[in-house]
């Protein structure tokens, strides 16, 4: 299979395992709901999905991201943040010296990487990943999920409209405009399946017009007393047209004058690949490049949908993704969550946040009082690393918070809280594993502790300070002995 390489790419294909563990702080000040498990997560979206490993590896069922484009606009706030300060300052720490002399594909490459490997890991066997980009890194992107989620998980590629125009060239140019972007879609693996759409409802019915650019004799024929304008034709044959109109999918405009066709949207654009029926921004948010449009993240979601499914969208900007979901659960009656990352303080807290709260409450983008959503969500920034700068297990660590390190290390799976039972965090594979953590450097495995050790024929491991018991005993009861900090496994 062919791989795509660029400068930089040896120093940041691991990159993802040396990304530090940091702990998700609440701000209770900026949540609506004490126990939602809906998440908006203000921080570097690179660490942010590293803190996510131990409570979701392998749990999202859906994963939809908007990056930046790279157009090489440095004007636009948001979409464009590949030569940002923020970037550079990442770029020249993880890449080096040779990060100066990165063009800016390089540098959106060297970007995406290890975050495409982390959404990844997240993701279950039977999830999905969708990716909204256009003509600037298309290709480029293509080739690189190739790599990291196999050239066999490559599901389709979906047209969507960039918006409604008319483009009409007076004078010679290089190529034709674009008037539409992508959106690339990946399984995990082959467990990865469409849902089949649901019968359309009659509020999904939208007419459209029936002709399209392009001469075709064939289908140049007259309905209704008119033939299709100039230079375009019908869309379907004449035996089709007809029974169309005798179905009542046909129709004049009365008021236009124009010939138009039933589109019954949601009964086969869900699983076809033009979805220039949906216009892919929306502008009621007033978003600084545009927000994406709810409409059409619906779809996104829908694609992969379960009513209990985790949504994730690691470059969240306004916060549509997370508008989608909140109505898709009122449309249904789901319990679908969502977790929602943005890099700017600014952006996660008075647009992202503002957004949600609003639509949760009731009211519309201009304030009008509308039909609240319901819901809600708990607000967090990133914390202190796992681990100081001498590799010690910070101060500001809880219990739960080692423990749910831990285990995910160990297991490669998320822990259930709710299992800790005393020392006892987990059991997986018929390996049974223990904590011993009640501060720094307090935490000695002797005799005493011993005796709150299930007696199990069960292997253990043991996490702990220090070890007083002789190897002898420690053989006994199938123990294997771990020394906090020095092995503590690393992502």
């Amino acid at each position: 299979m062919p791989v795509l390489n660029w400068i930089g790419k040896d120093k940041v294909v691991n990159h993802d395992k040396d990304v530090p563990f940091r702990l998700l702080n609440k701000v209770g000040n900026l949540s609506t709901k004490e126990d939602s498990e809906n998440l908006i997560i203000e921080g570097d979206n690179l660490e942010a999905l590293k803190a996510l490993m131990p409570y979701y590896s392998g749990q999202v069922k859906c994963i939809y991201i908007d990056p930046p484009y790279n157009t090489g606009n440095e004007k636009w706030v948001y979409n464009d943040k590949v030569n940002s300060p923020e970037i550079r300052k990442w770029l020249g720490k993880v890449v080096g010296p040779d990060g100066e002399d990165l063009n800016r594909h390089d540098k959106w490459l060297c970007m995406m990487y290890p975050r495409l490997k982390l959404l990844k890991e997240l993701l279950r066997e039977d999830g999905g990943i969708l990716i909204s980009i256009d003509y600037n890194e298309e290709s480029h992107l293509r080739i690189l999920m190739n790599e990291i989620y196999g050239e066999e998980n490559y599901r389709n590629t979906f047209v969507v409209s960039r918006v409604k125009k008319n483009i009409q060239e007076r004078e010679k140019v290089k190529a034709v405009n674009f008037g539409y972007d992508v959106i690339l879609f990946y399984g995990k693996s082959e467990k990865c399946l469409v849902e089949p759409p649901m019968k359309f409802q009659k509020k999904d019915e939208r007419w459209h017009a029936f002709d399209a650019p392009g001469i075709r004799p064939t289908m140049e024929y007259e309905i209704f007393g008119k033939h299709p304008p100039k230079g375009r034709h019908w869309m379907y044959s004449k035996e089709n047209s007809q029974e169309m109109i005798k179905k009542g999918e046909l129709r004049k405009n009365p008021k236009t004058e124009s010939i138009q066709y039933l589109l019954k949207a949601s009964n086969y654009t869900l699983l076809d690949t033009n979805w220039t029926d949906i216009q892919e921004y929306d502008s009621d948010w007033n978003f600084p490049n545009g927000e994406k449009n709810v409409a059409l993240i619906k779809r996104v979601v829908k694609m992969l949908d379960e009513p209990n499914s985790i949504i994730l969208d690691s470059f969240a900007g306004s916060g549509t993704t997370g508008h989608a979901v909140l109505d898709l659960n009122k449309e249904d009656k789901g319990n679908r969550k969502f977790i929602l990352v943005e890099m700017e303080s600014n952006i996660a807290e008075d647009i992202t946040a503002e957004r949600l709260r609003k639509v949760i409450n009731g009211y519309s983008h201009n304030g009008n009082k509308v039909g609240g959503l319901g819901g809600g969500f708990q607000f967090m920034r990133l914390g202190t690393t796992l681990f100081d700068k001498d590799g010690f297990i910070s101060e500001d660590v809880t219990f739960k918070d080692l423990a749910q390190y831990i285990y995910f290390t160990e297991t490669k799976t998320a822990l259930n809280t709710r299992k800790i039972d005393g020392l006892f965090i987990g059991e997986k594979n018929d390996t049974e594993y223990y904590l011993l953590f009640k501060g720094i450097k307090k935490n000695v495995l002797d005799n005493k502790i011993l005796k709150q050790i299930n007696k199990s024929h069960n292997p253990k491991i043991i996490y702990a300070d220090r070890c007083l018991i002789n190897k002898t005993t420690l053989a006994k009861y199938k123990i294997t002995f771990k020394q906090i900090p020095y092995e503590v496994k690393t992502y």
